[in-house]
């Protein structure tokens, strides 16, 4: 069953050393500031969490994965401040991935957006179906992915990255992330996902927490910077959305 609340939901379940983050939003499960800072939030809580082992992040329903940040929040964008903190809302989601002590592992079951192909790239290990395409629309309104950037050329490479952000009007298939690096594996179907899913952190969480965080810090090192570099793009991001380009695009799309 999938949440009407316009702000969104987000649920914990613990279970034998297993969390899982369940969010979602009526529209398309995008997020609105106060879902992105109650899941940074949620992040930062377990990372703190001595019985949990391993996170993790799925989506309510069957369709999408998540649709990216709130439309309704994008357009009413109208100064600078703003615009910032708008896109911080998935940096501070990103670097608290990052930095959480528990490994993120990723189901994503559909379609996925924007900040919602960051999210995913995010995580330490992703899981997918085949109907689990993505796409980074951002240049044809006039900005870019530049807060998710790093998360994604990290698991795409900069070919990859550029393939999606350029070609900004196709959908990439499961497949193709998968070849990139951005999916480990990829299932026919949800409850192939879900089992194995179920397999993978079972069996996760079986293993010696100590050897699961310094293996997690093995692979985030150079990341460091990314406090600062995501805020930086966020700003980056305000900048252009106040653009008349930017302000045409989107009105036509309220439209």
């Amino acid at each position: 069953m999938t949440t009407t609340r316009p702000n969104g939901s987000l649920y914990t379940k613990i279970e034998n050393k297993i969390a899982t983050i369940e969010f979602g939003h009526p529209a398309s499960n995008s997020f609105p500031s106060e879902l992105l800072n109650r899941l940074a939030n949620e992040f930062h809580k377990l990372s703190e969490n001595k019985t949990v082992s391993v996170i993790i992040l799925k989506s309510e329903g069957e369709r999408a994965f998540c649709a990216g940040a709130s439309f309704d929040e994008l357009v009413a964008i109208d100064n600078l401040k703003d615009g910032k903190a708008f896109f911080s809302g998935f940096a501070n989601v990103i670097n608290a991935m990052r930095k959480c002590t528990k490994l993120v592992i990723g189901r994503i079951q559909g379609k996925t957006v924007g900040g919602g192909v960051g999210l995913a790239a995010a995580c330490d290990y992703a899981l997918a179906t085949e109907a689990a395409a993505i796409k980074l629309s951002e240049l044809t309104i006039g900005i870019g992915p530049f807060v998710i950037a790093p998360a994604v050329k990290r698991k795409v490479g900069i070919s990859g990255l550029a393939e999606l952000t350029l070609d900004a009007t196709s959908w990439k298939n499961a497949y193709w992330a998968k070849e990139k690096g951005l999916y480990a594996r990829v299932f026919e179907n949800i409850t192939e996902l879900d089992k194995e899913t179920k397999i993978l952190s079972e069996k996760l969480a079986s293993y010696n927490p100590d050897a699961l965080f310094e293996m997690k810090k093995t692979l985030w090192s150079d990341t460091e910077n990314w406090d600062e570099l995501l805020i930086e793009r966020a700003e980056t991001s305000g900048k252009l959305v106040l653009s008349d380009f930017t302000k045409t695009a989107l009105s036509k799309f309220k439209k």
